[in-house]
């Protein structure tokens, strides 16, 4: 149901914004009504230009066209440092911390306290403590960035942005990297932020997310405004015929089933032999502590096994192990007969392994070469003659894979980071899963994603593992590992607590092994 236009006194009112970046067009007759003391949701798929459409009210880009007003004021292209100083804050995807430095002196940088001409940090702790404190945001002051959890890192940039008097918060894909307790946590402060008085944000494709905390809904599509809605009284299959234009099937079990309406047949799933084994391996994290402890298990063909946990528990360094890109202390991996060790990348790519790397931007793409070169990285020798690179062939491949992908804008010579970040996912993901593999390593492979091409990746992987792939699938949605995996495996401090058929596991169940208190 459509929600009726808001009346009482807004905190944030964009209409008509038009934002292009050369022949890209990421928002045209854009608009948004947020009053004050509601947490508002803005969903879309990917390029539907939710974020570009944030960072033109956070002062990161000046529109081309359209208003954009704060608290009755006209605000259209103020600076970041305008924003801020009115009281509106962005917490991004990509967090933006300095590991070196404590808390306490990551929150307060560049509005140090100072006593004469020095910083005072003692102040600072004191003044970030009592913010923890009043916003039920526990973490540490003393303690440094590097040493944190991801949610306690997130809890920090929140900080960063109440510290600096935002009653106006922007929060893009903040559980991305969350256990289930903490995504709980977050929601306390986000009520408690609204009933002082403050406005929430909340940019998320998790649309159980957008039911359980939002009073309202705002959806975008191709960079225009298409829906509103009250949140009450609305579904998630609502929504997502929003964002998508048609029904979308939600909320599928391990063989195929949807839960949530649809039509879809399970299909049985044959497990054949061992295709990746893992034993006793020990991998060193980046600061020289043992992230993988002792850890064996295999995978078989048919079968996708799926590691939960909160991330930071040795997740990273296993598939780095894997894949090639992290060296190991001792044990072995195989991927059939063929063991591991002594491979680079590439002979371990041409053995039959791919890899849907967790961080997309450092791990999966080269952003200022085009969709076309990226989606032959590590397999330039396969698209190679005597003449050096056949580009026509490249050329054939990206128009064939942008299609298969529904990569967007479906223009293979554009850079890869001129593209949203769900489309430049999907950019890796068509490299890897469109070309022959045995084994799929899939790390995150739906970080970011709207909900129409979360439908598609998961009916690749499931297509993956009827045709007899083995998939190790890694992934801090915990709903994602329930509908896909057909083992469960909990990574708690460098070692697997529990590995239980997916058909035992429920969040309640796994959630203590997650946070350790079951381990």
């Amino acid at each position: 149901m459509s929600a009726p236009r808001v009346t009482t006194p807004l905190a944030i009112e964009i209409s008509g914004v038009v934002k292009t970046f050369g022949g890209v067009v990421a928002n045209r007759d854009a608009s948004l009504e947020v009053p004050r003391g509601e947490i508002h949701a803005l969903v879309g798929e990917n390029g539907a230009g939710k974020s570009t459409l944030m960072r033109v009210l956070s002062g990161m880009y000046a529109p081309d066209d359209g208003r954009v007003q704060v608290n009755g004021r006209d605000v259209t292209g103020w600076k970041t440092t305008e924003a801020i100083a009115a009281g509106v804050g962005m917490v991004h995807q990509h967090f933006m911390l300095v590991p070196t430095l404590t808390v306490a002196e990551n929150v307060v940088l560049g509005i140090e306290p100072v006593n004469g001409w020095r910083v005072d940090l003692h102040r600072a702790v004191i003044e970030v403590e009592s913010l923890c404190h009043k916003c039920g945001l526990h973490v540490d002051p003393r303690a440094l960035v590097a040493d944190l959890s991801v949610g306690e890192a997130q809890r920090v940039e929140i900080l960063k942005a109440l510290y600096r008097g935002a009653k106006v918060l922007i929060l893009d894909e903040p559980t991305a990297v969350l256990s289930p307790p903490e995504v709980q946590e977050l929601w306390s402060v986000l009520r408690a932020l609204r009933d002082d008085g403050g406005t929430v944000v909340l940019i998320t494709h998790k649309l159980d997310e957008v039911i359980a905390v939002s009073d309202a809904i705002t959806v975008m599509r191709a960079g225009a405004t298409v829906s509103r809605f009250a949140t009450a009284g609305t579904t998630p299959r609502d929504i997502a015929r929003a964002m998508v234009g048609r029904d979308v099937n939600l909320h599928l079990d391990a063989m195929g089933a949807v839960l949530e309406g649809g039509d879809a047949e399970a299909a049985p799933v044959s497990r054949g032999p061992v295709l990746l084994s893992v034993k006793d391996l020990h991998v060193t994290s980046d600061r020289g502590t043992q992230a993988v402890s002792g850890l064996s298990f295999d995978v078989h063909a048919g079968e996708i096994l799926g590691v939960a946990g909160v991330e930071g528990n040795g997740q990273t360094e296993l598939l780095e192990a894997i894949a090639g890109l992290r060296g190991w202390r001792s044990g072995s991996i195989t991927l059939g007969s063929t063991a591991f060790e002594g491979m680079s990348v590439r002979q371990r790519a041409d053995s039959g392994l791919s890899h849907i790397p967790e961080d997309r931007h450092r791990r999966g793409l080269v952003l200022d070469y085009s969709i076309a070169d990226n989606l032959i990285l590590g397999q330039q020798h396969r698209f190679s003659s005597r003449a050096g690179l056949d580009q026509a062939r490249i050329a054939r491949h990206a128009l064939d894979q942008v299609s298969r992908f529904d990569i967007r804008p479906p223009l293979p010579d554009l850079a890869a980071r001129a593209l949203s970040g769900g489309n430049q996912q999907k950019i890796v993901i068509a490299r890897e899963m469109g070309r022959d593999f045995r084994v799929l390593l899939a790390a995150q492979p739906t970080r970011g994603v709207d909900v129409g091409a979360i439908e598609f990746i998961h009916e690749q992987l499931r297509a993956a593992r009827s045709a007899g792939k083995a998939i190790l699938l890694v992934s801090a949605d915990l709903p994602e590992v329930l509908a896909l995996a057909d083992r469960v495996a909990v990574m708690y401090g460098g070692k697997f607590v529990a590995v239980l058929p997916a058909s035992q596991c429920t969040p309640e169940l796994l959630g203590p092994y997650m946070t350790g208190a079951a381990a």
